[in-house]
């Protein structure tokens, strides 16, 4: 038994087991995980073949991917800061503590943390972009006004 991506295992909506009416095909067929690392300055990048003789691209390592936004229908390039923990990678996560408190001490220091992050200071050119975006609708300038005083 492999990993696959078939619904023909899955129970149907009556909680009734479904019979195999064919065998397994290749496209139904899933791969390992790539795992990819973040790496600041480096990209790994391996060329794979596929179905009909296309070519898919697997990310090995990298700082950065092609990140779209469909509500406001942009496209960017944007730099990976932080990878999030994911249940389904657990493999990645061996002796990691999720689900606890933490002390109070290291909850005042996050705290005056993110205080210092909304301080941050913006830029002219950033201030003058939010506003622009703020005056045409935009969602994430909306989010943000609180934020940095604008309004």
């Amino acid at each position: 038994m492999g990993i696959s991506r078939d619904s023909m295992h899955k129970r149907r909506a009556t909680r009734g087991k479904k019979k195999a009416w064919r065998k397994n095909r290749k496209y139904e067929m899933r791969r390992q995980p790539a795992n990819a690392k973040l790496v600041p300055n480096a990209k790994t990048v391996r060329r794979i073949r596929v179905r009909e003789g296309n070519v898919k691209w697997r990310a090995l390592r990298l700082d950065t991917r092609n990140y779209s936004w469909g509500s406001e229908a942009v496209t960017r390039k944007t730099r990976l800061l932080d990878v999030v923990y994911n249940a389904s990678k657990n493999e990645l996560h061996y002796g990691v503590e999720t689900g606890r408190k933490k002390k109070s001490a290291a909850k005042k220091e996050g705290e005056e943390a993110a205080e210092a992050a909304a301080e941050e200071k913006k830029s002219s050119h950033v201030l003058r972009k939010l506003k622009k975006h703020l005056t045409e609708g935009k969602r994430y300038a909306k989010d943000r006004v609180s934020e940095l005083g604008l309004l």
